[in-house]
């Protein structure tokens, strides 16, 4: 037996590490909610789910009023019923950001447990299918930054090894983006990949006029060209482009990623382990695009994709955008442009417990 003991739920405050804007917002901070698991056994498992500016607290007080207090008891060996467990306690609010992000700290927790219960890490244990994948960057490529800039941010990332870089669009006109990027293709050549996201800013017939003056320039993908919901609006997208359509990190259920993937309407597969609910979720979208041909390329959370990217067959890329520094005193490893992903059991993360002192606000 490992029964769960023991709960914790706690908030805590990350400042961003350079200024982030895109075509929808500025990234103020990321309020990042943590939830440490004891078990019976002696075990300890931590894991995570973040916010960007807001609604942390609102995860941490489901968590505390609904979820937490249904845990102790539990077998921490059954992920899979625990996780349908607190989301049919939670089913007048689920499917949707909330509830999805509370699912994620716990299951997240639960999974740490896991690897550390079979003394193996996470990448191995969910799968094992690549050793390293390649890493592109996000980090110098924000929307307020002059042409000049991104180009400098681009050729530093390929003069370090990474595969490519994601540049930010959704600038008031077409022709504006689309200078952005050729000057960045200029300087770093057709080898070098070249991604863009325009964070759901666009209508679908903008969406379709600026594609096509990305073609010219050999774009890797189009990122969250329209609101998540149009599920519609992106199959016609992708109907009209030879770019690949990215969708996921604005999606919250397996559900709804078998929608787009059924009707052709994702080229790219961008699952992100907090928002779509946890680890358990994750793998299962991960392998549903796997059975439709299409490649997984995580968002955000680098620290965690980096092992759950390479679980999976059909594992792609990784982004480079940290974001836990300040709490943990691991860090993702590069060699070569590609991800190592950790060795240590559990999920691969070394916390900084006094780090987490400083900056718990709740």
């Amino acid at each position: 037996m490992s029964r769960i003991k023991s709960v914790d739920c706690a908030l805590v405050f990350i400042e961003p590490e350079t200024l982030r804007t895109d075509a929808s917002q500025t990234f103020v901070r990321q309020e990042t909610i943590l939830v440490t698991i004891e078990t019976d056994d002696g075990l300890r498992g931590t894991g995570y789910s973040y916010t960007i500016g807001t609604g942390g607290s609102s995860v941490l007080a489901l968590l505390r009023d609904h979820l937490a207090g249904t845990l102790p008891g539990t077998d921490a060996r059954n992920v899979e019923a625990v996780w349908a467990r607190m989301l049919a306690s939670t089913r007048a609010t689920a499917f949707g950001a909330l509830t999805s992000l509370a699912l994620a700290a716990v299951d997240t927790a639960l999974w740490d447990l896991r690897c550390l219960r079979a003394g193996e890490p996470l990448w191995r244990l969910a799968g094992g299918a690549h050793e390293r994948l390649p890493v592109y960057d996000t980090e110098g490529g924000w929307l307020h930054l002059p042409s000049g800039e991104l180009v400098e941010n681009a050729k530093a990332a390929q003069a370090a090894g990474l595969r490519g870089a994601k540049l930010k669009v959704g600038s008031r006109s077409a022709v504006e983006d689309t200078e952005r990027l050729a000057a960045v293709r200029e300087a770093t050549g057709p080898a070098f990949e070249i991604m863009v996201d325009a964070n759901q800013s666009l209508t679908g017939a903008e969406a379709i006029r600026r594609a096509r003056t990305f073609e010219q320039l050999d774009i890797a993908w189009f990122e969250e060209p329209l609101p998540a919901e149009d599920v519609a609006g992106h199959v016609r997208l992708a109907r009209s482009t030879t770019v690949p359509v990215a969708v996921g990190e604005s999606i919250y259920s397996v559900g709804h990623f078998a929608e787009y993937l059924s009707a052709g309407a994702a080229g790219i597969v961008q699952v992100d382990v907090a928002r779509v609910g946890g680890i358990t979720p994750w793998l299962k979208v991960a392998h549903a695009a796997e059975a439709f041909n299409v490649m997984v390329a995580p968002h955000f959370l680098m620290e965690l994709h980096a092992s759950l990217a390479c679980a999976v067959p059909a594992g792609m890329y990784v982004e480079y955008i940290p974001q836990l520094g300040a709490i943990t005193r691991s860090a993702m490893v590069i060699e070569d442009g590609c991800v190592v992903p950790p060795e240590t059991p559990g999920l691969g993360i070394e916390w900084d417990e006094d780090a987490i002192a400083d900056l718990r606000v709740a």
